[in-house]
């Protein structure tokens, strides 16, 4: 229940933040299809980070922000713009990005520090 949860709240934080940005999707022309694939992927992510919370001490709370904020920040951040800058993406579009996944992990984090 933890894992579905901890991806509703990352999709949630994609609602907020690419609310205005929807035609520019170009993965099919329908963006249900494209929340759907993004979903399942957020799954597969929430499924890994709760088998890391699931082996830490449930009293030490900072781990979770801790742990969730460092895995946005030491990889997916890092991948994401190493791609970027091969593909010369515009700094304020990796910037939002950036942003979107430190808060989706850090959501996730929280979820989980929550149903533990």
């Amino acid at each position: 229940m933890a894992v579905f949860l901890a991806a509703v709240a990352a999709q949630v934080v994609a609602f907020v933040f690419y609310r205005r940005n929807r035609r520019g999707v170009r993965w099919g022309r329908d963006p249900r299809v494209v929340e759907a694939v993004n979903f399942l992927l957020l799954l597969v992510t929430a499924a890994m980070m709760g088998h890391m919370f699931a082996r830490i001490d449930p009293a030490k709370w900072w781990l979770f922000p801790m742990m969730s904020g460092g895995l946005a920040l030491a990889f997916v951040i890092p991948a994401l713009w190493s791609g970027y800058n091969r593909r010369r993406v515009r700094r304020a579009l990796a910037l939002r990005d950036a942003l979107y996944w430190m808060l989706a992990y850090l959501a996730m984090g929280g979820v989980f520090y929550l149903l533990r």
